[in-house]
């Protein structure tokens, strides 16, 4: 290729030919392999050059290839700038293609690669690529170092002329972002660049999105400091002007975007936002560019405005471009108004001509552009026709209001005819009448109306013209007046007063300064009689007005609204400052102050407001205009006569209103005087009580009172008295002396007047200092004062009798007359007398004593709701109100109010809390004014509190409320300035008891929790417990205690959330641990008590709603202190103490060494009390295994000296088991050396005093040291055979098998007596002796009995365990029979507990060889022995016991006796004959009986619950117990089944069927198990392999119920399903088959998801371990398939069965498949494999069962037993019978059943086979 060499000549020529002949449009060209699109090779005439191939020879000399870069390269180096402008027909649709210093080949090495990546997707057409590009060419040039960015500046002009015009107003404002960190980075290296893009960056300056041209010219003030922008514009202006003449002038929607790739929409769009912004831009440059600059502009201008395409944007459709057009005229008038004058011609119609264009975006610039025109071409108009062209389009505007833009249009009018020309407005009155006549009408115009902004704007133009044209002289100046008078003024004024929405404009304020004006022209007398002039206008106007008024105002339907109207006019015209013009507004200031302090001086402020603007009236009304006031007053009289005349005549409402309204402006003698003579017209009568009030009244004011208001006000019917009350402040201020205005209110005070126009004469009195001044000295008054006291009583009374119901508006005025003279005060004194003020306050809280108690009888709402707003208004607004006696009762009324239940003061939660925010308003302003004084309120608060929490009588609602109210009290009292914390000490030492009434309040609380510690071994007492003996069952209010102690946590635990306690404050921090240590003190009473009450349980909820917690105090205090209080108290009173330390202390989980300083040595703890007895106790599992070593030795130690006497005292052997017991207890301590000790010395005891050791004898006469001593014996004997090494010699395991025979005889002679709770511990330890002893000879293993002495377990069985059982059984039975309910008891429980378990260790030989009574039922059918039938008799009623350790223990004992009984059945089996069809036979009859009766009670409880929803079961509840015997009954039922044989299930399970037991079981069962079964942790919907659920887990049933009893039944009733499923599957399918649809779905759901898998592992599992051998038949089972496979081979037949176990398992039926076969025929085959499924199908038992029934019916096949031709089994199905019925025709042999089904369906009596008659 040859090398071609461009000149600057040949690249001109190329532009003009390029501009002549425009290439077509074409798409993108596709990517140069190597450079990015935007550094490709142009498609210009050099490039075309070099496409002829690689091959072709280049021209001679060239040594480089051709390149479009180096053409710009060289131009950018002659030039400066990049050649042409931005647009398609020059280089649009290559804007990728960027100029370069250097060649194409050499851009990779400038341009950093992450740039280059850049600026590739800046040439893309998606927004967001640009978009997302650009923002990281921001980012890139802010981070980036400054050389790496330089490198792009080359690039960035056509990139940045380019994409500053983007369609996207995104991609333009992010453009924008990114060119100013280019220029943060590159600062001065930006200057060889900008004439590229000055053009365009003005152009961005002026983008119609505001946001793109914010950040324009952000990065023009970043680039350029505001003096240097001026001479930088300067420098580029060619170019700007060059670009912005290419867009106003050449471009089109076309050339600036592609119209192959660009919708028409986004093209015209693009192409009129750049004409706007071109437009602006020429604007802008215009005002920045230095005047001198100027001249050199106007030659490359004078072009622009000489072409008519700039003209014609004056009438663009697009308001924009109008816009701009507009504004940029205005611009050259401004700065080049030669240039304007010069193109007049053109720009007057221009502007002109569009003076009606009605577009809100292109009014403010026309208008602006307007008034520049007039102002600068003189002779505008005589460039348009301003009568045809100009004023027509002007008075079309005007006649529609500016069509909505008149606050634009109207404040330029009187510039702009100011400016019209006399020749153009030539005649005057016709143009003057015209422009006014449609500013009238526009007004009219019903959206101006509606727009006050707009009304206003016509008004303002109106009164200005007119005063613009008052003062225009001429011949005609006097028509001229009169017209705008008579014609314009008046009838404006006039339309303004019709309408309501104008009446508030400014039309009267302006009004007034008009005639101000006027008036002052006509006082100065000036030679060319000006003076006359204005005063003739001032006589016109104001003859006009009344005139206009009086044709107003006569009539008797005149509209009120336009009575109104008429006197504010006259009003403002009186006094333009009286009333605030509408636009005018108030400085505002902010002063941050006490809330309170507020409160109380905005009344001041508001008064010393109303008393400056009162002054300033008065100096204006003294300053007002004699020629102003004279007329005026002409004027209001003529009304004032005019409106007495309407009210005397016709007694109209409205112009007596309108009266009101003169007089409250005018109130002078001489309108009194006026409406007096106008009453002269009267009867004689009425003439002579005139004449009486003339003699005593000279003032003409007070005459009219007497005669006339007066008159007014006693009207009843009259509903408004507003008016009434103006009148008299009228009258008043026309008065001589403040003697008079009292004399007169006193007489008024003493009228029958409404109570309504009292209320209204003190409100206006409040209103300003000037109306008060003149009603004060009556306010204080006496007569005024009595009235008030009178009407609180009245008030009282009348709101609290339950018969009285009085007008609810009347007596609301009442009370607010009350509460206005009681809050409003004027210079920290109130409006009446204080003593009326103190008198007022005791009526109010005498009648809110008596409403608690009349509140039921009547409906009090309204007279407290309104004593509470008179209360709340006295007690914020008045200063000091709090410090008098009166007002704290008052305070204290309201506050007990709030502080009982709704149900006590049977108030509405409305009124309750408006009473809260009445008491806290008194409380906030009382901590306020106490300054060292003592507030009564406070002291008796504290007292009744006090008294509320200590009576006993509260609920846990009631309390809730209390301590509510009594927490929002301390708060307030917190808020107290400097003394907060010694008004809460204080309040809370009034409310704290003394040491006295805590000690009454401990003896109030239930003794009932001693039995649970006494029971577990916690505690140990050898005296009875003292404490009250309330039963707790039922109980409805709390102890005393407990709310004392709540309510007083509550309130320290906010003084230390608070921090009103300090530190330091011993004493103080003393009382606080104190009253918390009681709180946990009732606490653990409630923890310990057995079944706490449902009262008590709410009690613990509301203290952890109220965080009156333990956990609430550790967080804000330290406890060390606390735990030393408790700790001192134990060891002091032990008992409940001493368990609140223990849990004190677990709660910390540490035991500090001055707690154990007690047991370190022997004098630390001897001699024992039962406080430090305790304390040991429960402080003895706390302590590390060296501690408790050393508190063994001592005790034992102490054991060894230990006296006869001291034997049953605390100090002596008593205490000390104690103590050793409870060290023992947890088996912590290793002393196994001393336990056979310790049975030595008791062993030795026992041989020295055995009247100490309570064996074989009655208790009624044991001491309770003697019952102490002998449970701690009893205690330590389970624990020897525990915890004891050493073997026990022969004598001592005899001692220790009588003793416990010998204390068994003791508790069953003393059953009597188990009401004493020590006899009750008693009978439960030596149970649990037995029992222990019983479970250690059960457990011993044979070589464990070697260390036995001989015969010892030989002597258990067959003695001592008998002995046991002797004593224990009839024992049950007789406390069971003679207590029906264990609830009964306090703690029965707890000996049936210990009972029960004692009778689980029976073995069955002795439970048969039983000795209990002979008990038998009439009519019982049975085949058991007589011994074994009393058994069940006997016991079987029990599992109905309301107890649930008698159920357990039953059920266990009768479990024992299940396999036993259906042996007798069998033998009865023999009895039943094949000729009887569906036998049935029941399980035992005593079990059933029971069974019957069960289900009768549970139907009753859980008929109304859905069958598949969870019937929650409160544990231990009669519910719980009935349920629990049901369940118990049927797994013992389950039990006996499933120790029958076949033949017996067969029997038992038709009994069943027939009963439909088992039905009604299944259903309870799905009531009664959970929807999730899972046995712990948390729920989870998929169950997963290690999920343990109900069916998974065994249930273990203790008779002590150590599990959870929440989930015992519904574990129970899963246990039940689980065995019901396995032992009668066919039942439970056939019961399945027949719910109905949802209940199916229910149980199949279940059943498949937590059973199924359970029950098939179950049964694949038996298989698999199954020893069971059959003869010639082999089983095997695959867990993973849920298969069993059968093999069957006799000689040479081989039968292989599988059998496949259904998904939902036993409910589905079970497949059976066949496997191999040999020597057996088909039809053969398909009997056998339907035999199997029969069986497997109908029998209640096992896979295994199911096969050894099949085997047995094959093998009689094989034996030559025929089948019975109905079933075709050997075996039946059901009842496993042979055929033995055969037919004396056929000799064919059939099942007895099947026989039976053939003759009942078939109704005939043949053989099935020959059809003979089968005999």
């Amino acid at each position: 290729m040859d090398f071609i060499f461009i000149s600057l000549k040949d690249v001109a020529e190329f532009k003009a030919t390029r501009a002549r002949f425009p290439p077509p449009p074409r798409g993108p060209a596709p990517e140069v392999s190597g450079y990015p699109r935007w550094l490709r090779p142009g498609p210009g005439p050099c490039a075309a050059a070099a496409m002829g191939g690689k091959n072709k020879q280049r021209t001679k000399g060239n040594l480089r290839p051709s390149s479009s870069g180096r053409a710009a390269e060289l131009l950018a180096k002659e030039r400066g700038t990049v050649p042409g402008f931005i647009g398609f027909g020059m280089s649009q649709s290559d804007l990728g293609y960027v100029p370069a210093i250097q060649g194409a080949e050499e851009v990779d090495s400038l341009v950093d690669a992450d740039f280059r990546m850049i600026l590739r997707k800046l040439s893309k057409r998606d927004v967001t690529t640009k978009l997302k590009a650009m923002q990281e060419f921001g980012t890139m040039c802010k981070e980036r170092e400054a050389e790496v960015v330089k490198g792009v500046l080359p690039y960035w002009p056509r990139i940045y002329c380019k994409i500053s015009l983007d369609h996207d107003r995104r991609v333009r404002e992010a453009t924008q972002q990114s060119f100013e960190q280019l220029i943060l980075k590159v600062k001065k290296h930006l200057a060889p660049y900008l004439k590229s893009i000055m053009g365009y960056w003005l152009i961005a300056q002026c983008d119609t999105f505001s946001p793109a041209a914010s950040a324009a010219k952000v990065a023009f003030e970043k680039a350029f400091p505001l003096s240097k922008q001026p001479e930088a514009l300067v420098f580029c202006k060619d170019e700007i002007l060059n670009v912005l003449q290419d867009h106003l002038l050449k471009e089109t929607a076309d050339t600036l975007s592609d119209p192959q790739t660009v919708p028409e929409e986004e093209r015209e769009a693009k192409f009129f936002r750049i004409l706007t912004c071109s437009l602006l831009a020429l604007k802008k440059l215009l005002s920045m560019l230095p005047k001198k600059e100027m001249h050199s502009l106007e030659e490359k201008l004078m072009s622009l405005l000489s072409q008519n395409k700039f003209w014609k944007y004056s009438k663009n459709n697009v308001s924009q471009v109008r816009s701009a057009f507009f504004e940029l005229i205005s611009a050259f008038c401004q700065h080049l108004p030669e240039v304007v004058k010069a193109e007049a011609p053109r720009v007057c119609p221009a502007v002109l001509l569009s003076i009606d264009d009605s577009d809100a975006v292109v009014c403010p610039a026309l208008w602006e552009a307007v008034l520049y025109t007039v102002t600068t071409i003189e002779d505008c108009w005589s460039h348009v026709n301003a009568r045809k062209g100009v004023l027509p389009k002007l008075w079309t505007v005007l006649r529609e209001g500016g069509r909505g833009l008149a606050t634009i249009i109207y404040p330029n009018l009187l510039p702009f005819i100011s400016k019209v020309p006399p020749d153009v407005v030539e005649p005057k009155l016709e143009y003057f009448r015209v422009f006014f006549g449609s500013i009238i009408q526009g007004l009219s115009n019903e959206r101006t109306i509606a727009s006050p902004s707009e009304s206003s704007a016509i008004i303002t133009a109106f009164m200005e013209c007119l005063c613009f044209a008052v003062l225009q002289k001429g011949e005609d100046q006097s028509q001229i007046h009169q017209m705008l008078i008579c014609d314009q003024l008046i009838p404006f004024v006039s339309a303004v007063l019709k309408e309501p929405k104008l009446q508030s404009g400014p039309l009267f304020y302006q009004t007034a300064e008009m005639l101000s004006s006027w008036e002052a022209k006509a006082e100065l007398s000036n030679d060319d009689g000006t003076d006359e002039v204005f005063q003739k206008l001032l006589s016109d106007f104001w003859g006009h007005l009344l005139k206009m008024c009086i044709l107003h105002v006569d009539r008797l339907d005149a509209d009120k609204k336009l009575l109104f109207a008429i006197s504010g006019m006259l009003e403002i015209l009186h006094n333009p400052k009286s009333a605030m013009k509408p636009n005018n507004r108030k400085s505002l200031k902010i002063r941050f102050t006490d809330e309170d302090e507020f409160e109380r001086n905005t009344e001041s402020r508001k008064l010393m407001e109303v008393r400056n603007g009162d002054s300033e009236i008065q100096a204006d009304l003294q300053q007002t205009s004699r020629l102003r006031k004279e007329p005026l007053e002409n004027l209001v009289c003529n009304l004032a006569e005019l409106s007495i005349v309407y009210v005397n005549e016709q007694k109209s409402e409205r112009h007596l209103n309108f009266l009101s309204a003169l007089l409250n402006t005018f109130s002078s003698n001489r309108v009194f005087q006026v409406l007096l003579e106008q009453g002269n017209n009267v009867s004689p009568a009425q003439a002579e009580s005139q004449n009486e009030v003339k003699a005593h009244n000279r003032s003409p004011s007070v005459q009219f009172l007497y005669l006339n208001l007066i008159t007014w006000l006693k009207e009843d019917w009259r509903k408004d008295t507003h008016f009434l009350v103006d009148i008299l402040y009228s009258v008043l201020d026309c008065c001589n002396n403040n003697d008079e205005r009292k004399v007169i209110l006193d007489d008024l005070a003493k009228m029958d007047l409404k109570w309504v126009i009292f209320l209204q004469i003190i409100q206006k009195a409040c209103s300003g200092t000037a109306k008060l001044s003149l009603v004060s000295d009556w306010l204080k008054g006496d007569t005024l004062g009595e009235r008030l006291v009178m009407l609180a009583d009245d008030l009282c009374h009348l709101g609290l009798k339950p018969s009285a119901a009085s007008s609810g508006s009347a007596s609301s005025e009442r009370w607010t007359l009350l509460s206005l003279v009681l809050s409003q005060h004027v210079k920290s004194e109130s409006l009446i007398g204080e003593t009326f003020v103190e008198r007022i306050i005791d009526k109010l809280q005498a009648a809110l004593s008596k409403a608690k108690d009349l509140s039921e009888a009547g409906d009090t709402e309204p007279s407290v709701s309104f004593i509470c707003d008179v209360a709340s208004s006295f007690f914020s607004s008045v200063e000091g109100c709090l410090l008098m006696p009166s007002s704290e009762d008052l305070l204290l009324t309201i506050f007990q109010l709030c502080a009982q239940r709704q149900d006590a003061t049977h108030l509405t939660d409305v009124l309750l809390c408006k009473l809260k925010h009445t008491w806290m308003s008194g409380v906030n302003s009382l901590v306020h004014q106490l300054q060292g004084t003592q507030s009564t309120f406070l002291l008796k608060a504290a007292l009744w509190v006090k008294n509320q929490v200590q009576s006993s009588s509260l609920d846990v609602k009631r309390l809730q409320v209390l301590i509510s109210a009594v927490s929002d009290l301390l708060l307030k009292l917190m808020e107290a300035d400097g003394q907060s914390g010694c008004l809460v000490r204080a309040y809370v030492e009034h409310v704290t008891p003394n040491k006295i009434e805590w000690g009454k309040l401990h003896e109030s609380l239930c003794s009932e929790w001693m039995h649970k510690p006494l029971l577990e071994g916690r505690l140990s007492m050898n005296c009875e417990p003292l404490g009250s003996s309330v039963k707790l069952c039922g109980t409805t209010k709390l102890p005393g205690h407990l709310c004392t102690s709540a309510l007083l946590s509550k309130m320290v635990l906010l003084q230390l959330k608070n921090r009103v306690v300090h530190g330091n404050h011993d004493a103080e921090r003393k009382k606080i641990d104190n009253i918390i240590a009681e709180l946990l003190y009732s606490l653990q009473w409630i923890e310990e008590l057995e079944n706490p009450p449902y009262l008590f349980l709410e009690y613990l909820n509301m203290l952890e709603e109220m965080h009156i917690t333990y956990e609430e105090f550790s967080s804000l205090s330290s406890t060390a202190n606390l735990q030393q209080t408790i700790f001192d108290r134990s060891e002091e009173h032990g008992r409940l103490w001493s368990l609140t330390m223990a849990k004190v202390i677990r709660a910390e989980n540490a035991v500090s060494w001055e707690r154990k300083e007690l047991f370190k040595t022997t004098k630390g703890f001897l001699p024992l009390t039962e406080g430090r007895l305790h304390t040991l106790q429960c402080l003895s599992s706390f302590l590390i295994e060296e501690e408790k070593r050393e508190l063994v030795f001592h005790c034992v130690a102490k054991l060894m000296t230990c006296k006869q006497t001291e034997l049953s005292s605390t100090d002596g052997a008593f205490g000390c088991l104690s103590i050793l017991n409870s060290c023992l207890k947890d088996r912590s301590v290793d002393c196994d050396h001393l336990l056979p000790a310790v049975l030595k010395i008791i062993i030795s005891w026992k041989n020295d005093n055995e009247d100490s050791f309570l064996f074989s004898c009655s208790l009624k006469e044991a001491s309770a040291q003697l019952l102490g001593f002998n449970i701690e014996m009893m205690r330590y004997l389970p624990l020897l055979l525990k915890y004891s090494a050493a073997p026990l010699a022969d004598n001592e395991w005899d001692f220790l098998m009588c003793s416990m025979l010998a204390w068994l005889e003791t508790t069953s002679e003393s059953r009597l007596l188990y009401h004493i709770p020590l006899v009750q511990i008693f009978a439960c330890v030596s149970c649990d002796l037995a029992s222990a002893l019983s479970a250690y000879f059960e457990a011993a293993a044979p070589d464990s009995t070697e260390n036995l002495p001989k015969n010892l377990v030989s002597e258990w069985k067959e003695f001592f365990s008998e002995g046991i059982h002797n004593l224990l059984l009839p024992l049950l039975v007789k406390i069971t029979g003679e207590t029906k309910n264990a609830s009964e008891g306090s703690f029965q429980n707890s000996v049936l507990s210990s009972l029960g378990e004692a009778l689980t260790y029976i073995s069955k030989d002795q439970f048969l060889n039983h000795k209990l009574p002979p008990k038998f039922v009439a009519g019982q059918k049975t085949n058991l022995p007589d011994k074994l039938q009393t058994l069940l008799n006997t016991l079987c009623p029990l599992l109905l016991f309301r107890a649930r350790p008698v159920q357990v223990s039953v059920y266990h004992m009768l479990h024992k006796l299940m396999p036993e009984l259906p042996k007798f059945d069998d033998e009865d089996l023999k009895s039943y004959g094949d000729e009887e069809e569906e036998l049935a036979l029941s399980p035992p009859a005593a079990l059933m009986s029971i069974l019957a009766t069960q289900e009768l009670l549970l139907e009753n409880i859980l008929e109304c619950i859905p069958v598949g929803e969870f019937a929650v079961i409160q544990p231990l509840s009669d519910e719980f117990c009935l349920v629990l015997g049901y369940l118990l009954t049927w797994k013992l039922t389950l039990a006996f089944f499933k120790a029958a044989s076949s033949q017996l299930r067969v029997l038992y399970s038709q009994y069943l069927r027939r009963t439909k037991s088992l039905n009604k079981l299944l259903y309870h069962l799905f009531r009664l198990m959970p929807e999730n079964p899972v046995f712990s942790g948390p729920t989870s919907e998929v169950l997963n392999k290690d999920t343990k659920t109900f069916f998974t887990e065994e249930l273990r049933l203790d008779v002590k119920g150590t599990g959870v009893l929440s989930s015992q039944i519904p574990h129970l009733a899963c246990s039940v399903y689980h065995i019901t499923l396995k032992d009668l599957p066919a039942m439970v399918r056939l019961w399945w088959n027949s719910c109905e649809k949802r209940v199916f779905n229910v149980v199949d759901k279940f059943t498949r998801k937590y059973v199924s898998s359970v029950l098939s592992s179950q049964e694949i599992s038996s298989v698999q371990t199954s020893t069971q051998l059959f003869n010639g038949m082999t089983v095997k089972a695959r867990s993973a398939a849920r298969e069993v496979i059968a093999t069957y081979s006799v000689d040479d037949i081989f039968i292989e069965l599988i059998i496949q176990l259904p998904s939902n398992y036993p409910l589905g039926s079970i497949t059976v498949e066949s496997g191999k076969r040999v020597g057996v025929a088909v039809q053969q085959w398909h009997n056998w494999m339907l035999q199997l499924s029969t069986y497997l199908t109908h029998q209640n038992g096992s896979i295994m069962e199911g096969l050894s029934l099949w085997k047995n019916n094959v093998d009689k096949r094989f034996e030559g037993v025929e089948d019975c031709m109905i079933c075709f089994s050997v075996i039946h199905g059901s009842n496993y019978s042979l055929p033995k019925k055969a037919c004396r025709t056929c000799k064919k042999k059939f099942h007895s059943a099947c026989l039976y089904k053939w003759f009942s369906s078939s109704n005939k009596s043949t053989c099935p086979l020959c059809r003979e008659t089968f005999l």
